[in-house]
């Protein structure tokens, strides 16, 4: 059996998408993937369950690991602009076996982030009808919780469900749209500091570390989540002015700028409430409701619900895409990969996918959803870090538009952060991760060997990637 056959990847043929992005749409594009129920919701439960007060050093861990990774995805994402990320770089960088080990890990990244994000957009959704007066019957307001009365989070259900509806349309982005999103995002945050800034007791911050530093580093591993889209920024690379220079640019200053505002909430957010009383879903809105600014927890309600619609659009349609790109690869049934000739959607994975997600928020409470997801991606960065080294090693010849900068510094710094976050979450995580990895495996010997279309082609090789010059 040879699972480790790879694809190999032509340089002979040049992109046939225009170059048109620079910097700043790079820088904004990665503020509006990464702003979302991290900010809005993740600050809460990271404080309340782990950090305390020092979650701004937990926002400054995360965001160092991301950074590392992020470098090694800019330089994968310049060889091989294709469909599938990870999964599609560790089938050249590693083989089959390891491309479907990530591949099935980035479906439980994609589906359980996507059902977190609908969580987070369901506890603001509850909110702003709360400003209005109208409450939903408690068995419908989380998940599966029977000592809390709560059965399932039909709001997270029905998001889901319209959002697949609208990806089964089409989905067509531009770069002054995400702009708009991103300014409205921002807009929200700026609200919330400029408000709340001036009713922060700074005896709420004591004690700063009230769960000592593994405290810290556990929040970290949660809060790791709301770095998470960066690889939006990387995965634009062949339609970018100069990558070389515009790459890091864009991810590094997305990066920045988002842990800057992350910690400047986090602050605010934990000297205006105990942190203790933050474990709810959309501590933002809470706090502002917490000092008697209905009016301004209203508008931040509606702003979130905004936001993080627009992140659960994307988070879905790259799970959809991933589903795709598998199927193509004849791992997963082939009509997950059949796209509607009118519509040009792989209308199949759509609603599988949409099926998956609205199962997961419906029925799972949120902290477990993130920690599973960050687990899964964690994991994904790992991969993706060690692939540069080996590609370095293996392939010095590929051309390549971005160069990760202080090899084998950066990739194996990220490895190292990535591991370190990933051993500081809970053992049923590691469970859940360990027992979804066998089922899949179980999968790939039992479907995914044999209909691979590399063991249709009795080759070694795949038909070729071509890759961005």
């Amino acid at each position: 059996m040879n699972l480790f056959r790879k694809k190999s990847v032509s340089s002979s043929s040049p992109s046939s998408l225009k170059q048109v992005l620079g910097a700043f749409d790079l820088t904004m594009l990665g503020i509006g993937a990464i702003i979302g129920t991290g900010i809005f919701v993740l600050t809460g439960v990271a404080a309340a369950d782990y950090a305390g007060p020092a979650l701004i050093l937990s926002f400054i861990i995360a965001g160092l690991a991301c950074t590392f990774a992020a470098l090694c995805y800019s330089e994968f994402a310049s060889m091989i602009p294709e469909a599938g990320s990870a999964y599609t770089y560790s089938y050249v960088a590693f083989g089959e076996v390891i491309a479907w080990i990530l591949g099935w890990d980035m479906v439980l990244e994609y589906g359980l982030a996507s059902s977190a994000v609908a969580s987070g957009w369901s506890g603001y959704f509850q909110s702003l009808l709360h400003g209005f007066g109208l409450n939903l019957p408690t068995a419908l307001t989380s998940a599966f919780d029977p000592s809390k009365h709560t059965f399932i989070d039909l709001p997270a259900v029905i998001i889901v469900l319209l959002v697949t509806f609208i990806l089964t349309r089409g989905v067509r982005e531009s770069a002054k749209l995400n702009t708009i999103m991103v300014i409205v995002k921002l807009a929200v945050v700026a609200l919330f500091i400029v408000v709340g800034v001036w009713y922060v007791q700074p005896h709420n911050w004591t004690p700063f570390m009230p769960m000592g530093f593994h405290g810290v580093t556990a929040g970290a591993a949660v809060v790791v989540f709301a770095y998470f889209g960066f690889d939006a920024v990387s995965t634009a690379a062949e339609e970018v002015k100069n990558p070389q220079r515009n790459l890091p640019i864009g991810i590094i200053s997305a990066l920045t700028i988002c842990t800057i505002l992350y910690i400047v909430v986090s602050l605010i957010l934990t000297g205006i409430v105990p942190f203790d009383q933050l474990g709810v879903k959309d501590p933002v809105a809470f706090a502002l409701a917490f000092i008697h600014q209905d009016w301004a927890a209203g508008f931040i309600s509606l702003g979130a619900i905004i936001g993080i619609t627009t992140v659960l659009i994307v988070m879905m349609f790259g799970q959809t895409r991933l589903f795709y790109a598998i199927s193509k690869d004849g791992l997963l049934p082939g009509k997950l990969s059949k796209v509607n000739k009118k519509t040009a959607v792989p209308v199949t994975s759509t609603w599988v996918t949409g099926g998956l997600v609205a199962l997961f928020a419906g029925l799972i409470p949120l902290n477990k959803l993130a920690e599973l997801t960050n687990i899964g991606t964690l994991f994904a960065f790992s991969a993706v870090s060690l692939g540069i080294l080996v590609l370095r090693k293996t392939r010095p010849d590929l051309k390549r538009g971005f160069k990760t900068p202080w090899v084998p510094v950066v990739p194996v710094l990220a490895v190292v952060f990535c591991v370190y976050l990933m051993l500081q979450l809970s053992a049923f995580t590691w469970k859940g991760f360990l027992v979804w990895l066998v089922i899949g495996l179980v999968i790939y010997v039992t479907y995914g060997y044999k209909n691979s279309k590399l063991n249709q082609s009795n080759s070694t090789e795949a038909p070729q990637i071509k890759m961005y010059k």
